[in-house]
């Protein structure tokens, strides 16, 4: 696989690289492992804030969904 990136952007990410010592497919994976941590992070968080607007709508109390997780389990 090839990427193209401007040329300050490639320098920086050598830096770095050899900061880590690491090559630059190292950096490459540990990168796309780092932004898909965060993606699932901020789904997650995402589905949180919908599940609290829910049981406010419906006024379930912290007890009620303690109950209903360990009744699902």
């Amino acid at each position: 696989m090839t990427i193209s990136v401007p040329p300050d952007i490639a320098r920086e990410c050598r830096g770095i690289a050899k900061a880590k010592g690491e090559t630059m497919s190292q950096l490459f994976r540990d990168m796309l492992l780092s932004y898909k941590e965060e993606k699932l992070k901020d789904e997650f968080y995402a589905l949180q804030r919908y599940g609290v607007r829910k049981a406010k709508a419906v006024k379930y109390t912290e007890k009620d969904i303690e109950r209903m997780i360990f009744e699902g389990r």
